[in-house]
């Protein structure tokens, strides 16, 4: 599909070769997947980091902004670096930001990545890979939400997927990027509801914004028909009557939203979360990412941490070193199979 995979995919599998002989591949196996209970091991390397800068990938408000502004709150307060400064860097599902990333000299740099920006680089095309990156840490998991506006004439989700079906672009959705958790669950909502892929195509009239408050103006500007994001997104104007929900995308109901059905619940048999997590540059030394690692681990440890994911209703999805490495990768491959059977891409 790209032109320049097979060359990434040999530097990816240098570099995750030399990282694995730098102790054993038993050894380090280990370390990655219990740094979070053995942290003393990386203890000098963590002792070097009194800074941390952090690249949020999108606009102020979204769903990557909530979590790198707690994660450099969290980091500061707790005393586990002196200072963690945020910039938002914006656009094209966070590929704008992964772009910056690598040009990044200071290797004390985490930026937010995700499965919204798995699919950005896809549908984007972008120059800039995920597999070009530094997997540090997974955070979170967080189901969706699908909201209309109050004065909506849908009452439930089954009127809104039928007016899509019946009435094809004449029914906008706004979401996140384009090829991301939000444009997925749009359009795998009408595959499960009998649609083809080509069908899908024809009518599903997928507005991308570029996150945070923008979504909000244009839904509660009735410019669209509904939304979908993360919950902690539009849960505050739910439950201020604003906006309306019709149904979450876990498999059981929100702390958030607890009268919210889920899409199942609606008659739909899907289920999807998007999780959350940080990256560095590709170019970091393997002392550097154990370092960052460890900082990581230390963070998840905190109060402070599990009072963020308690309030902001955030499943922990806490894996950090070689397991998120793992992951990512496994990610990566899930989300363009499902890109490629919904004709997202090529």
């Amino acid at each position: 599909m790209h032109g320049h995979t097979a060359e990434q995919s040999l530097r990816r599998r240098n570099r995750r070769a030399a990282m694995l002989a730098s102790a054993g591949v038993a050894v380090l196996l280990l370390a990655g997947c219990s740094n979070a209970s053995t942290p003393g091991g990386a203890q000098e390397d963590e002792s070097a980091i009194t800074s941390i800068k952090v690249i949020v990938p999108a606009d102020p408000g979204g769903g990557w902004d909530q979590t790198g502004r707690a994660l450099a709150e969290v980091l500061t307060q707790e005393g586990i670096v002196g200072s963690a400064p945020v910039t938002n860097i914006g656009g094209a599902g966070g590929t704008i930001g992964l772009a910056a990333l690598a040009n990044e000299k200071d290797p004390h740099t985490l930026m937010l990545t995700g499965f919204v920006m798995v699919g950005a680089v896809e549908t984007n095309d972008s120059a800039v890979r995920l597999e070009d990156t530094t997997p540090i840490a997974r955070l979170t998991e967080e189901a969706s939400v699908i909201v209309v506006p109050k004065d909506s004439p849908y009452k439930d989700l089954g009127d809104l997927v039928d007016d899509m079906i019946d009435n094809g672009k004449d029914v906008s959705v706004t979401g996140g990027s384009a090829g991301g958790v939000d444009h997925i669950l749009a359009a795998q909502l009408l595959k499960v509801a009998g649609q083809s892929s080509a069908q899908i195509g024809e009518k599903l009239n997928y507005v991308p914004n570029a996150g945070g408050g923008e979504a909000v103006t244009l839904l509660l500007g009735n410019k669209v028909s509904a939304g979908i994001s993360g919950i902690s997104e539009f849960a505050e104007q739910v439950k201020a009557g604003e906006l309306r929900a019709l149904a979450v995308s876990s498999a059981e109901p929100s702390d958030l939203l607890p009268d919210v059905p889920t899409i199942i619940e609606s008659g739909y048999e899907l289920e999807i979360t998007n999780w959350r997590g940080v990256i560095a540059s590709g170019s970091i030394s393997e002392d550097d990412r154990k370092a960052l690692v460890a900082v990581l681990d230390k963070m998840h440890e905190s109060g402070a941490w599990k009072d963020i994911l308690e309030s902001k209703g955030w499943a922990d999805a806490y894996m950090s070193g070689v397991e998120f490495d793992t992951s990512l990768m496994q990610s990566i491959g899930d989300v363009n199979a499902v890109l490629k059977d919904l004709g997202l891409i090529d």
